[in-house]
């Protein structure tokens, strides 16, 4: 292992390796909430986006990395450093797979549709729900123009990186009824795949086995 596999390793990230077909998988997990500008408590679990864009870049740069692997499981977090996270993801020239374990909420949603196929677990949810910030929000003409600026922002990466069209996450992002104190929807497994979120419902075995073939696709083997 050279120094740059290393210290892709640093951060307790995994580098899997098929002996069979000798491809080299960079595993990476999106969990907890995504840290950004602020930082959380010292109890919350975070996935820090100034961590994760470094690796997502050696990655890109690294010949020996033939393919990445997301697990995500998260609870949303800072929008502006998710959707930056999110856009590194789709631009990475190699095969990328997202597997949503427990949870995708709020700006794990674009996390998750980034790579080049999202695959959910049966039980595991999407959350798709309005921007908000916590605290007081002053009720200004500016602010809504302001918040509206970053849904759209959202709605437009998600809609561009999946089969959902924006029109209908805006329905969702805005439904009444499901959650009693909230905006939003909730879809788990089956129904985010029917929404267009998610290609596929499975777990690790399937995930690993697409990128595999995604892997030897585009090597010609």
């Amino acid at each position: 292992m050279d120094n740059q596999d290393k210290k892709l390793l640093e951060f307790g990230e995994e580098l899997l390796t098929d002996h069979e077909s000798g491809h080299h998988i960079l595993f990476l997990s999106i969990i907890g909430e995504i840290e950004g500008h602020e930082l959380a408590g010292d109890r919350t679990k975070t996935t820090k986006y100034e961590h994760l864009l470094p690796l997502l870049a050696k990655a890109q740069d690294n010949r020996n990395i033939d393919g990445i692997l997301l697990l995500i499981n998260t609870v949303g977090g800072d929008c502006s450093c998710g959707l930056a996270a999110a856009e590194m993801i789709a631009s990475i020239d190699k095969p990328v797979i997202s597997l949503i374990i427990g949870d995708s909420h709020s700006i794990g949603v674009p996390l998750s549709v980034a790579p080049d196929y999202t695959m959910i677990a049966p039980t595991a949810t999407m959350l798709i729900h309005p921007v908000r910030l916590s605290g007081t929000v002053i009720g200004a003409p500016p602010t809504f123009e302001y918040f509206k600026l970053i849904q759209d922002r959202i709605l437009d990466f998600t809609a561009g990186h999946s089969r959902a069209k924006k029109e209908d996450l805006e329905e969702m992002m805005m439904k009444k009824g499901m959650m009693a104190k909230d905006l939003g929807t909730i879809l788990v497994g089956e129904q985010a795949v029917k929404a267009g979120l998610a290609d596929q419902v499975g777990g690790i075995a399937e995930a690993l086995s697409w990128l595999h073939d995604a892997i030897s696709e585009k090597k010609g083997e």
